[in-house]
């Protein structure tokens, strides 16, 4: 049997023996919780760099000439950047590990931060934004695939959740820091509130590479199955029969699919996983891939990068013009979404994928028509002050409304439900087509925002992302089965033989 000897780790070692059953429960949670907290880290780094551009990039603009044009490129093309590394993530994740991989993120999440604050130019912007778009495009992949690899099927969807609500967290930093460094002189605020996030990604590095196990499936699939049962025995508490029918679950889950791809034109290796996914799949991997790219399309196609990236904008079309006042609106939606994406953390293992999804997407068409609504009534020709009054009022909210709708189901449900509903050989490299496709669609957004809204307008823009929450909905009832409660290892029999229409037992 092959060992890896720096599959063991601090956070492995440390984890005691336990005799009672609910204590050894517990000991495993407690594990599975922490290895999800520290991965987390990742997506903490992705949304304070997503985020961090909404308020520093009218710095950005008077301190390097930059124009409205070069905004919306730089902005949009770090998606496209994101898109490269989340194709990329996939790899690298089947390559040299999930745990690695992480490490590799938090590398390039430094070096992008301290390029883009050290920037001198729109060129040596562009570099820095490249750099953290990939590093953005390989957090995306990772911190999912690892948790739902690493956690019990009974808390999954618990840890599945922490990701997106480290990742608002992320935004919300960014929104104080945009808003606590304002004042400073323009030739220094920006490049402290975008530098700031150099810092994280040195803790992250650090902690990936001396306290983080491999996941357990990473390590069968690769042959090292005693080190694959250290870890399972950790996430089970002590419980080694457990750990071991779980082991045993998933070495035949990977002798299987080898078998079957043994059996189908073109052997194995690294060309027959993209073989796989996208020119032969069978009609469950068909239907997965349909489930993964539509949840990811209908996510960005809702307009929420919209938001995240020109809320100031968005408020200043609606008659909100002091500085302190914008930025305090956009704080004020950096809450709500924190504060409303707790909730999934303890409906998903409960209530079920299906429910928070389809309450989710109606939110957001409702929430969005409003303000849409808000946004027509305060650019009519002589709006009175009552009118501008309220209408502000209406948009702040409506724009709250929809970043809690959005956290509710579609923020961080989508990466839950993709990063579970693969088969475990394609995991990784499928978690990444998902992440790319979210990637364009949030290019298209950010690159095509400020163009939109002055060709159709600011209110006919929001109406038309109504019109794709709408279409989210009908999507999810239609097309997606219920997941809680199954094993990594059940779901491709489960999109083999469930109607899709219907939730599944």
């Amino acid at each position: 049997m092959n060992k890896d000897d720096d599959v063991e780790s601090p956070l492995l070692a440390a984890a005691g023996d336990h005799d009672d059953p609910s204590s050894s429960a517990a000991a495993g949670s407690s594990f599975a919780l922490a290895c999800a907290l520290v991965a987390s880290l990742t997506s903490i780094i992705y949304g304070y760099n997503r985020g961090v551009m909404s308020g520093a990039q009218k710095f950005v603009q008077g301190d390097l000439g930059v124009t409205d044009a070069e905004i919306e490129v730089l902005i949009g093309a770090t998606s496209i950047y994101s898109l490269v590394g989340s194709l990329a993530a996939g790899w690298a994740c089947d390559r040299a590990g999930r745990r690695r991989t992480i490490a590799l993120s938090a590398a390039m999440f430094f070096a992008g931060s301290a390029a883009t604050a050290a920037a001198n130019g729109y060129a040596a912007l562009m570099l820095g934004q490249l750099v953290a778009g990939v590093a953005c495009g390989f957090g995306l992949v990772v911190a999912p695939v690892y948790i739902a690899e690493i956690a019990p099927p009974s808390s999954r969807g618990f840890l599945a959740s922490i990701p997106e609500i480290a990742g608002n967290s992320g935004i919300l930093l960014s929104y104080i820091a945009d808003f606590a460094l304002a004042g400073l002189p323009m030739s220094l605020n920006w490049r402290l509130m975008i530098g700031i996030g150099a810092v994280p990604p040195l803790l992250l590095a650090a902690a990936a590479l001396l306290a983080m196990p491999e996941t357990p499936r990473w390590l069968v699939l690769h042959g090292h199955h005693d080190d694959a049962r250290l870890v399972l025995v950790r996430t089970t508490g002590g419980d080694a029969a457990l750990a071991e029918r779980r082991l045993q679950e998933i070495v035949s889950s990977v002798k299987e699919s080898a078998k079957q791809r043994e059996a189908r034109p073109g052997g194995c290796g690294s060309t027959s996983v993209w073989r796989d996914i996208l020119v032969r799949p069978t009609p469950a991997v068909r239907r997965v891939l349909l489930a993964i790219l539509g949840l990811q399309f209908f996510q960005q196609a809702s307009g929420v990068a919209a938001l995240v990236l020109y809320a100031p904008r968005v408020f200043n079309h609606v008659g909100v013009t002091s500085e302190h006042a914008v930025l305090g609106a956009t704080i004020l939606l950096g809450v709500t979404k924190t504060v409303s994406i707790v909730v999934p953390l303890f409906l998903a293992d409960s209530l079920g994928r299906r429910p928070m999804l389809l309450s989710s997407a109606g939110g957001m068409a409702v929430s969005l028509l409003v303000l849409g609504f808000s946004l027509r009534v305060s650019s009519s020709p002589s709006p009175g002050d009552d009118d501008a009054w309220w209408a502000a009022a209406m948009s702040v909210a409506a724009a709250a409304a929809f970043m809690a709708t959005f956290s509710l189901g579609f923020g961080p449900v989508i990466w839950m439900y993709g990063s579970e509903i693969l088969p475990l050989r394609l995991r990784a490299q499928g978690t990444g087509i998902g992440t790319a496709a979210n990637r364009v669609m949030s290019a298209a957004v950010g690159m095509t925002f400020i163009s939109l809204y002055e060709a159709v307008g600011m209110a006919g823009t929001f109406y038309l992302f109504a019109a794709c929450s709408a279409a989210a909905w009908v999507f999810v009832y239609a097309c997606l089965p219920e997941t809680k409660g199954r094993s990594l290892e059940e779901m491709e029999a489960l999109f083999d033989t469930a109607q899709p229409s219907l939730p599944a037992p």
